[in-house]
């Protein structure tokens, strides 16, 4: 059941630290837990501007949360359970769907899509951070 007094809760300050950190990234590292205060360099990349994170809503059974990674109704389309947080709003986080880079050979894991979307941080008991990444056109 989600929380819906539209109070702030520690996802949210979680997502409003690392929309700050995408925002202003910074190749040094520190430890490794999602609201460390910097994006660090990954063994792959030397400057990263994402921290891409999965979603568990309440009740989901410790399934992450999986959206479309295209904007277009497709039959049958592909989804994502890999995020970057785009912006937060109170209780609300607007995230871009990201998905594995087809690109074999390229050192970046995602590639950002055109397919994005909004959750009710209430709704959210727990996030899941992945390593930080660069991500183009983000």
């Amino acid at each position: 059941m989600c929380n819906n007094d539209g109070t702030s809760n520690c996802i949210s300050e979680i997502l409003n630290v690392i929309l700050v950190l995408q925002q202003n990234a910074c190749p040094n590292s520190c430890l490794d837990s999602c609201d460390r205060p910097v994006l660090g360099g990954g063994p792959n990349c030397l400057i990263c501007n994402t921290r891409p994170i999965q979603i568990f809503t309440c009740g989901s059974n410790g399934v992450a949360l999986s959206m479309p990674t295209s904007k277009d109704p497709v039959v049958g389309g592909t989804t994502s359970t890999v995020f970057r947080v785009e912006k937060v709003d109170n209780n609300c986080c607007t995230c871009r769907v990201l998905e594995e880079n087809p690109d074999s050979t390229s050192l970046n894991p995602y590639v950002a899509t055109n397919s994005f979307f909004t959750i009710n941080l209430s709704c959210v008991c727990a996030i899941r951070c992945l390593t930080d990444t660069f991500v183009e056109c983000v």
